[in-house]
C-alpha cells in the first residue's frame, strides 16, 4: 500500500451476493472493469470470498468483496456459505445478484432478509437481462444488467454511489475536539511492537485529523514527555497516548490537561463508547477460570512482549486478582457463538471497518456478553478511565 492510499477499513465496502453460477463474479468484472474474479459456466466456481481494495467512480476508494454461492452443497459447500455470511459483517453496501430467466429464489429470498435485519442498504440485481424476452415493473432497489453487454452496468454503478452518500456520515475522531492553533502531544513508543520505519495507522490517523483541524501536533515516546512538556510555552490542549503506556503518561502529564488515548479515539470512531466502558466492570469481578476472549481486528507477527497475548492477561489477572482462561482471535475470525465467555477484551480495531466492529459489539450485546476495547480497560486497570474520558462529558458522566 502506497503512502497516499486509503486504508481499506476507511474505505466502502460493497458485497456481492447470490446463488451459484447467477452470474456474481461476472458481474463484479463488469462493474470494476477488471478480471478481479475467475469467471465459468460452472458452478461454484468461486470457493472463497475475493477481496478487492481500488478505486470505483463514482463512489471512490472502495472494497469490492465476490463471494462464493448461497446455494452450495456438501460439507466443503457448507463452510463455503459460512465464508459468504462473514463477509455481512463488513458490508456497507449489498448486491443481491439474481439470474435474471430463474427470478428470486428461496435462498435468494433469505439474503434479501438478512440485508434489511442487519440494516445494509441493497441492490437487487437481475443478472442475465440479454436471454429474457421481457422485463418486468422493478422496484427503486432493482435492475436488469447484463454482465455480458454491460446493460445495466452503468446504472447499477450511479446506484451504488447515490447509496454510498447516503450512509457517509462524518465520522468523529479528534477534530470537532481541537481550534485553530491548539497544540496536542501524541505520546507514541518506539518498541519491539512498533512497525519498522513508520508509525502504526490511529497515530496516523490521528495525526491526519490534528493537521485538518489546523492544530498543532507535537510527537514524543513516553521517557521524553515531561522534557517536552516542559519545553511548552503553554499547556496543550490534550495529550493523546498508546494505551500501554498509560500509567506512566498519567502520572507525567498535568491533571489540568485532558489525557485519552488512541484506542478510546477509535473506540468513538467506529465502536460504540458507551456500550465498551459497561464491558470494563466485569473485569474487576472475575473470578479464576472464567473464560476470556481477547480479539484484535488485525494479523500481525505475534512478538515476545505482545500486548494481545502477553500484557493484557498479565493486566487482568493483577486488576482481577484471578487468574481467567483466554482464548485469541484476530483478523476475521470472531466466534459466532460467544456464550461461553464472561468478557471480551478487544483491540481498537483500526484494521476493520466499522460495521464490521459495530456488528461484533451488537454480536455481544443480543449473546449477553460483556465486551470492553483495550483503551478503555488499561486506563480502567490504572485507575484513570474518568479523567481519561473527560474530553466527553456525556460519557465520562456515567461514571459518576
Amino acid at each position: 500500500m502506497g503512502l497516499n492510499d486509503v486504508v481499506s477499513a476507511e474505505r466502502v465496502h460493497i458485497g456481492f451476493f447470490g446463488m451459484r453460477n447467477a452470474g456474481k463474479s461476472s458481474l463484479v468484472n463488469a462493474v470494476t472493469g477488471q478480471s478481479l474474479s475467475v469467471v465459468s459456466d460452472v458452478k461454484g466456481t468461486t470457493t472463497d470470498p475475493v477481496k478487492k481494495a481500488m478505486e470505483l467512480l463514482p463512489i471512490g476508494p472502495v472494497v469490492i468483496l465476490d463471494t462464493p454461492g448461497i446455494d452450495d452443497e456438501g460439507d466443503l459447500g457448507k463452510l463455503r456459505v459460512e465464508k459468504a455470511m462473514q463477509m455481512l459483517s463488513s458490508t456497507n453496501i449489498a448486491v443481491l445478484v439474481v439470474d435474471a430467466n430463474q427470478g428470486m429464489s428461496q435462498e435468494d429470498l433469505f439474503l434479501e432478509n438478512q440485508f434489511k435485519e442487519r440494516k445494509i442498504p441493497y441492490i437487487v440485481a437481475f443478472n442475465k437481462a440479454d436471454l429474457i424476452d421481457k422485463e418486468n415493473d422493478l422496484n427503486e432497489n432493482q435492475l436488469y444488467v447484463s454482465a455480458k453487454t454491460d446493460k445495466g452496468v452503468k446504472e447499477l454503478k450511479e446506484l451504488l454511489g447515490k447509496i454510498s452518500k447516503s450512509i457517509s456520515s462524518p465520522k468523529l475522531l479528534v477534530k470537532d475536539l481541537l481550534n485553530k492553533g491548539d497544540i496536542v502531544v501524541l505520546v507514541t513508543p518506539i518498541d519491539e511492537a512498533a512497525p519498522k520505519g513508520r508509525i502504526i495507522l490511529p497515530q496516523q490517523m490521528v495525526l491526519r485529523d490534528i493537521l485538518d483541524a489546523h492544530a498543532i501536533a507535537i510527537v514524543c515516546q513516553d521517557d521524553e514527555l515531561d522534557q517536552t512538556l516542559k519545553s511548552l510555552a503553554k499547556a496543550p490542549r490534550m495529550v493523546i497516548t498508546d494505551s500501554q503506556v498509560f500509567g506512566k503518561v498519567s502520572k507525567v502529564t498535568p491533571s489540568n490537561v485532558p489525557l485519552t488515548s488512541f484506542s478510546i479515539l477509535m473506540a468513538r470512531y467506529k465502536g460504540d463508547l458507551k456500550e465498551l466502558i459497561h464491558g470494563f466492570s466485569v473485569l474487576k469481578s472475575l473470578k479464576d477460570g472464567d473464560k476470556v476472549l481477547i480479539s484484535e481486528g488485525c494479523t500481525h507477527h505475534r512478538q515476545c512482549n505482545d500486548i494481545g497475548t502477553v500484557k493484557m492477561p498479565k493486566w487482568i489477572e493483577s486488576f482481577s486478582l484471578a487468574k481467567p482462561e483466554y482464548s485469541f482471535t484476530s483478523g476475521g475470525e470472531f466466534p459466532q457463538d460467544l456464550s461461553p465467555y464472561r468478557v471480551i477484551v478487544h483491540c481498537g480495531g483500526c484494521m476493520i471497518n466499522e460495521a464490521e466492529m459495530k456488528h461484533r459489539i451488537e454480536r455481544a450485546q443480543k449473546q449477553g456478553v460483556p465486551i470492553v476495547n483495550y483503551g478503555i480497560a488499561i486506563a480502567g486497570m490504572n485507575g484513570i478511565l474518568k479523567r481519561s474520558l473527560e474530553l466527553f462529558p456525556d460519557i465520562s458522566a456515567m461514571l459518576n
